[in-house]
């Protein structure tokens, strides 16, 4: 069910992403005059499970409706509009340019007034450029509205008092329990949760850190920069572990526990960080330990066995406003908007720095590629509209970023051609806008099969 589950997420969101981008091409070439032979959802190899087409002065439509269709065929001026059976994207096909489709023959016709070739440069770049704009567009809708619906919650890192929870990894670059950071190479982090994400991005060679009262800078050796990209966790939250519930199977049903108990050392060992604890609890499995519990301004010692498995059987009590200043804002539709916009920028930035840790070698970070199997895993396994828009909107920046790559069967080859054209007055040949196509679409080929080979490997 939860596989089920992911798959409706990822086709739906695809959908989405896919239709709003096309629309972009649709919508500027019809601002340009310039004939869409065929708009669809999915591909349709063969046959479409529906089909929409205006003439004769009315709509006619057609379910399970095999591709050539003479009465159809015969208004090519009119658009074509449908859903096809293979759920994987969408295309827009517009007349007189050279796409993933190949229709060469068509090519080799005299040019037409209505047909993409015969535009203007400007106007031809419009044209393709209008994907990625509209791409960027959603993003910025989606994220205003769900700032305008559930507002905005974060930790900032000042906020943080008890600083991070060190993972092997972390700790074996130089991070320790309790640190907190302050910067990557003399730049502030705001939110919490990118610690993370920001160090990776900006490749910082230093951390400047305060421990124990003390401000120190840590060095941080490039080599590990792989290992930081594919292993989640180095800098999680620390936070006081306090009881919130005994679980009814617990080992420590019967023991002196209460709710709002927090536990401030193990057998005499001072210790009330959470993930301090919990690998204190890991040493001791299946003995009995003796645990330092404050409570209601006294301090108490209690008996308490640990099971095979580490645990003294409690909920913790994880309401991070008990323990810190969270930020909290909220927003109006005025208000949502130049700030979706501003996420939209912000998120477009980190993705792009992202792409280059991907074709820089050293980082290893091609190994990070993944496919659908790899989208499909970043959706929750139950329905959470917050999480999907929220993904939505990453992936539709990042579909739009990904189109920008200067490959030829993408947006952004096309884009460069244009720019060329447009710059030294020198248009392309069809013949070499063939080529490079077919160069495009086997480098998307090689990159797929990369993606899939990682996704795969991750399986086992």
């Amino acid at each position: 069910m939860v596989v089920l589950l992911k798959i409706v997420q990822v086709i739906l969101a695809l959908s989405l992403l896919v239709l709003f981008h096309e629309f972009g091409h649709y919508t500027f070439a019809k601002l340009f005059k310039t004939r869409v032979e065929k708009f669809y959802l999915f591909f349709n190899p063969k046959f479409s499970l529906v089909k929409f087409k205006r003439f004769g002065g009315k709509w006619h439509c057609k379910f399970l409706s095999p591709n050539e269709d003479a009465e159809w065929d015969a208004h090519p001026e009119q658009t074509e509009y449908g859903i096809g059976w293979l759920p994987f994207g969408g295309y827009c096909k517009i007349a007189g340019m050279i796409d993933e489709s190949m229709d060469t023959e068509a090519m080799k016709l005299p040019p037409q007034p209505y047909e993409f070739r015969t535009k203007p440069a400007w106007q031809r770049f419009f044209i393709m450029f209008g994907g990625v704009l509209f791409n960027f567009i959603l993003a910025i809708i989606l994220y205003a509205a769900i700032l305008n619906h559930w507002g905005e919650e974060y930790l900032r890192n000042e906020n943080a008092i008890y600083g991070i929870a060190v993972n092997e990894l972390s700790s074996e670059i130089g991070f320790r329990d309790g640190d907190r950071i302050l910067a990557f190479d003399g730049q502030p982090i705001d939110n919490f949760s990118s610690l993370q994400v920001d160090l990776v991005r900006s490749q910082a060679r230093e951390a400047t850190v305060l421990r124990d009262g003390d401000t120190l800078t840590i060095a941080i050796d490039p080599q590990y920069l792989p290992a930081m990209l594919n292993t989640p966790g180095m800098f999680d939250l620390a936070f006081p572990f306090v009881v919130k519930e005994v679980q009814p199977d617990s080992p420590n049903a019967g023991a002196d526990l209460q709710p709002g108990d927090a536990v401030t050392g193990i057998n005499g060992q001072p210790m009330f960080i959470v993930q301090q604890i919990q690998r204190e609890l890991a040493r001791h499995r299946g003995e009995g330990i003796t645990a330092d519990i404050h409570r209601a301004d006294t301090d108490v010692e209690v008996p308490l066995q640990v099971d095979t498995a580490g645990h003294i059987g409690v909920l913790l009590d994880t309401d991070l406003t008990k323990y810190f200043e969270v930020t909290t804002k909220e927003y109006n539709l005025l208000t949502a908007i130049p700030a979706g916009a501003k996420k939209t920028w912000t998120t477009i930035k980190g993705y792009v720095q992202e792409l280059g840790l991907i074709f820089s070698p050293k980082t290893q970070a091609y190994k990070s590629v993944g496919s659908f199997i790899a989208i499909g895993r970043i959706f929750p396994d139950t329905w959470d509209w917050y999480r999907f828009w929220s993904l939505c909107a990453l992936l539709s920046i990042m579909l739009g970023v990904m189109n920008l790559l200067p490959i030829p069967a993408l947006d952004g080859g096309h884009i460069l051609f244009l720019l060329f054209e447009m710059i030294t007055g020198r248009k392309p040949s069809d013949k070499f806008m063939v080529v490079a196509e077919w160069i495009g679409m086997a480098l998307l080929l090689l990159l797929m099969v990369l993606a899939f080979g990682n996704d795969i490997r991750s399986l086992f």
